[in-house]
């Protein structure tokens, strides 16, 4: 059935300027209630930014928007061009020119950038898909969001910023009018958030409508006009972001969470004791271009009590030399010295790694940190299952005990420990996570973009984790991309640049502009000053 045929005709008075108004949309799963009488309205031509904490009800919106929950699953009304819509399928809402982009890029990697744009709506005469068409029209596409590859591209073969791009000009083949991005900007660099911010610019110019859901407030003040704030499953307010009456990231933050955070960072009085863990000369090789170094000779240290950042821009090696001093699991042609408490030990498998009091934390929670069909219980103890098992048997009250602790300490949200994690929001995911690999307790605790994807309020609540977690007298290595947070959590900062440790700062002598001239210091600069280092 198609859209127009489960439309009312045009709505008298609806007003000109509107190109969507959700009107009480309530939407229920069993007894629990994700969103009650949400309104909420997109102009003709604006960016329009949703914010709320993770688990406020802002995807699922965008899903009953989307028709991912089709009319008769969600009460309330869809005015999209003056007239209330029923859209039954996704297929629906995109014959209007509607078009979703989730935070979880839906494109086949196997498959090449071309027939990605055209999946489902395929180039074709006769029956036939006519390839000289559809690859001549991607490449027009690819050229409209700015990037210069070949069609006929796997999609594997990109990175996640080009896909994301790949994926707006799928968009624009289907003749978008309204744009609604998930996070856009949350897995990718600096360089790359920049490039599609300034895309989204473009096609505002040319009269889209955007709805953009994001966590990045810098952002969000930045591009958009106007921003609407969901707490709880409920529309909060309103507000522009610009000119009279603009609302503050503050403000925003105050009611995205319901109380005042009048610092981002939790205050902390580090009490700093002997060092734990250093790395000496660690180099890493690529696991398939085993001539090329992804870490160089890096060195650092860690002491008990002390948080210590690594900073770096995206592919400066931080991740790999995490990864490879963790059981080695990233890379070829390892080399290098790891002494915990100035003795010399061996991390060469993850089991050794752990024996040693080292945890590993990924970046990439639901791939490699998480099993998203488990339960919260499960995925809590499952890298110790030997502290709560006999004879190779687990013993399940002991393992619910665990869990509910953990729950408890943690201060995890959720319906029941026998939830699936993949139900739950990120930042709750996140603290599961963390949950596992504070259960083996670790002397050493490596957290690779501990932050990535969660809300102002829930970053904070991991922060004080991370606090206790020091204060209790573990050593603790946070990686992020996001400086303001390593400058707020961290009691010294490293810098990484083209897979080397260029320097380290404490944290009274670090601020945004020394670190990156650390951390964009080219490989020639580092010869040169190690040249004339070596002269004295």
């Amino acid at each position: 059935m198609s859209p127009e045929s489960t439309s009312s005709p045009a709505i008298a008075g609806a007003p000109d300027g509107l190109i969507l108004q959700m009107r009480g949309i309530t939407k229920s799963f069993g007894r629990f209630t994700a969103l009650q009488d949400v309104t909420f309205d997109v102009r003709r031509g604006e960016i329009h930014a949703i914010c709320g904490e993770n688990g406020a009800g802002k995807s699922t919106l965008m899903n009953v928007l989307s028709g991912v929950w089709p009319r008769g699953t969600y009460d309330g009304d869809i005015v999209y061009d003056g007239a209330v819509r029923e859209f039954r399928s996704v297929r629906d809402s995109e014959a209007l020119g509607i078009v979703i982009i989730h935070q979880e890029l839906a494109l086949s990697p196997y498959l090449s950038v071309a027939e990605n744009i055209f999946m489902g709506n395929e180039k074709q005469r006769g029956g036939v898909i006519n390839w000289d068409d559809t690859n001549d029209e991607a490449a027009r596409l690819l050229a409209e969001v700015g990037l210069d590859i070949e069609p006929r591209t796997r999609v594997a073969d990109l990175g996640v910023g080009h896909q994301q791009l790949v994926e707006i000009a799928k968009a624009l083949s289907k003749d978008v009018r309204l744009l609604i991005l998930d996070e856009p900007t949350a897995a990718l660099n600096d360089e790359d958030s920049e490039h599609l911010l300034g895309l989204m610019r473009g096609l505002r110019e040319r009269g889209i409508s955007m709805v953009m859901i994001s966590h990045k407030l810098g952002e969000i003040s930045r591009i958009a006009d106007r921003t609407t704030i969901i707490r709880d499953g409920r529309t909060i307010q309103t507000a522009p972001l610009h000119g009279p009456g603009a609302i503050t990231e503050d403000e925003i933050i105050r009611l995205m969470v319901g109380r005042s955070l009048d610092n981002r960072y939790p205050e902390r009085a580090p009490s700093i004791g002997q060092e734990i863990l250093q790395i000496r000369d660690w180099t890493v090789h690529h696991p398939i271009d085993t001539a090329r170094k992804v870490v160089d000779g890096a060195a650092l240290s860690l002491r008990r009590g002390e948080i210590v950042g690594l900073a770096g821009l995206m592919g400066a090696g931080r991740t790999e030399l995490a990864m490879s001093v963790f059981g080695h699991s990233y890379g070829t042609g390892i080399s290098g010295t790891v002494l915990k408490d100035g003795v010399e030990v061996s991390t060469s498998s993850v089991a050794r790694a752990m024996d040693e009091g080292l945890a590993y934390v990924s970046e990439d929670r639901k791939a490699l940190g998480l099993n998203l069909i488990q339960d919260v219980k499960t995925n809590t103890t499952a890298a110790a299952l030997r502290k709560i098992s006999r004879r190779g048997v687990v013993d399940e009250s002991a393992e619910l005990e665990i869990a509910e602790r953990y729950r408890h300490e943690l201060r995890t949200k959720t319906a029941s420990l026998s939830s699936p994690v993949g139900s739950l929001s990120g930042g709750n995911q996140q603290k599961v996570v963390l949950a596992r690999w504070i259960f083996t307790d670790p002397d050493v605790l490596i957290l690779d973009e501990p932050t990535r994807g969660i809300d102002v309020g829930a970053k904070y609540e991991i922060y004080q984790i991370i606090g206790e977690l020091a204060d209790s007298g573990k050593a603790v290595l946070v990686i992020s991309s996001e400086l303001p947070e390593l400058l707020g959590i961290c009691d010294r900062i490293y810098a990484m640049s083209h897979g080397r440790i260029t320097g380290q700062l404490p944290r009274g002598e670090a601020d945004q502009e020394s670190l990156m001239r650390l951390m964009t210091i080219e490989k020639s600069d580092r010869d040169r000053s190690a040249g004339k280092d070596g002269a004295k």
